[in-house]
């Protein structure tokens, strides 16, 4: 069953629409004056000498998370570009001399220009190889080819960038729980 709605019925004035245009000028010229005379209220930043906070949580370029050894965490099962809506993440794997790993990847490549930053190759990934967490969300680049990021760029991240609290991201090369993720890398029980 359907509902029906009444509109409410208009004035002389207001079928006239110039007072409502009045009104509407009134409004954006309240708003242009304390603009121009109040601007100590808005807040700015002289970027790009200062770069906005952003939170940790903002989807920004990618990375691929290390494992202790140093080798990317990624196993090339293609979830990550298999969920991809632009279909920007290109990976080719090749065998692991790891008798853990089945494969890995030979190359991985995301175009920037093509990705939409919508985090469902974070979402997909089963073994949490890829993030998207670096906070680098303003990107710039005089060439094409700038802007498609290979498997060195992506791994081009240090410990000391991330929290603590970062488990993963502090078990990598440089980080504080390096040693002891090392070892259990070592004796076969790290996954």
């Amino acid at each position: 069953m359907t509902k029906v709605v009444r509109r409410p019925d208009l004035t002389f004035w207001e079928k006239i629409y110039f007072v409502e245009i009045f009104k509407g000028l009134a409004t954006t010229m309240g708003h242009a004056k304390n603009s121009l005379l109040h601007a100590d209220h808005f807040k700015v930043i002289n970027y790009p000498d200062v770069q906005p906070n952003l939170p940790r949580d903002y989807r920004a370029r990618h990375r691929l998370m290390k494992r202790p050894d140093g080798s990317p965490r990624c196993v090339a099962c293609f979830m990550c570009s298999t969920a991809c809506p632009a279909r920007c993440i290109n990976i080719v794997a090749e065998e692991s001399p790891d008798h853990h790993i089945e494969k890995r990847p030979a190359s991985f490549e995301i175009d920037l220009l093509l990705c939409v930053f919508c985090g469902f190759c974070v979402e997909a990934c089963p073994c949490d190889a890829i993030r998207m967490d670096t906070r680098q969300a303003v990107l710039a680049g005089d060439n094409r080819r700038d802007f498609v990021i290979d498997k060195t760029k992506l791994m081009d991240w240090e410990p000391k960038d991330y929290p603590l609290e970062d488990a993963q991201s502090q078990k990598a090369p440089g980080g504080t729980l390096h040693a002891q993720a090392l070892e259990e890398f070592k004796s076969g029980s790290y996954h």
